[in-house]
């Protein structure tokens, strides 16, 4: 059984979908966690009261991932309110999607900002309580767009990509003082992103994926604690797809 009994937790994006499936069985196994959001603050203290009433301390720190001083804020507030970081979970991520012909800088900026730029700040900020502790885990949500690309998202399946590039070489960079760093690379999983698609792309979905059904946060969530825990210690700079079988590499 995965026990983070004492463990403290940081997730970005932890408000809704996945992030917030993360927080929630992060805590349940006995985490407490500190997560940002970008503006639904109605949203982020309700998860805040579903992490209370599993017995666990929890923080929502308001934020936006694309600002470096988001993160270092973040990372403050835990350290203040817990005392370490022991787990820190880059979840954040937007999309603004459109064929390269038409895609704006603005929108190509605003998704490797956030989704890139933002796990780095957020790395960047932790490593120093993590190098002193000279242990910590370091999890990165990336995407099955990062690892086959996708159409219409030249912006997502980069960012995603770098993701897996920043993953790997922060697991070399760190791995000599303890800590790890892994990815977690999902495939089409039903959240407030995906619920109002057409009914055929639905089927087209579910049609190439091989386990033939979307996923649930809670599934991306089950890994993202194994890969925090104490049984995931000797694995490090790997990318975990949980996309029922969409990509095999």
């Amino acid at each position: 059984m995965i026990d983070l009994t004492g463990k403290s937790a940081v997730v970005t994006g932890g408000s809704r979908g996945i992030g917030r499936a993360i927080v929630l069985r992060l805590a349940a196994q006995g985490a407490d966690v500190c997560f940002s959001y970008q503006s639904n603050a109605a949203a982020a203290q309700a998860v805040v009261a579903e992490v209370e009433a599993l017995g666990r301390r929890a923080l929502a720190v308001q934020g936006d991932a694309a600002q470096p001083e988001a993160a270092d804020a973040l990372i403050k507030a835990a350290l203040e309110a817990f005392g370490k970081v022991d787990i820190l979970v880059n979840n954040a991520g937007i999309t603004r999607d459109d064929l390269i012909m038409r895609m704006s800088i603005d929108a190509w900026r605003a998704v490797i900002d956030t989704n890139l730029s933002g796990a780095f700040y957020a790395i960047k900020a932790a490593t120093r309580p993590m190098l002193k502790a000279k242990r910590g885990r370091i999890i990165n949500i990336t995407s099955v767009s990062g690892q086959a690309g996708q159409m219409g998202q030249a912006n997502y399946s980069s960012a995603k990509a770098g993701l897996i590039g920043l993953t790997k070489a922060t697991a070399r960079e760190l791995a000599s003082r303890g800590i790890t760093c892994n990815a977690v690379a999902p495939g089409f999983v039903l959240t407030e992103l995906t619920v109002g698609l057409a009914d055929q792309w639905k089927q087209k979905i579910t049609e190439q994926t091989p386990l033939g059904r979307f996923g649930t946060p809670e599934e991306i969530a089950d890994a993202v604690a194994f890969l925090a825990s104490d049984e995931a210690a000797y694995i490090t700079g790997q990318v975990l797809a949980v996309d029922g079988g969409l990509v095999m590499m």
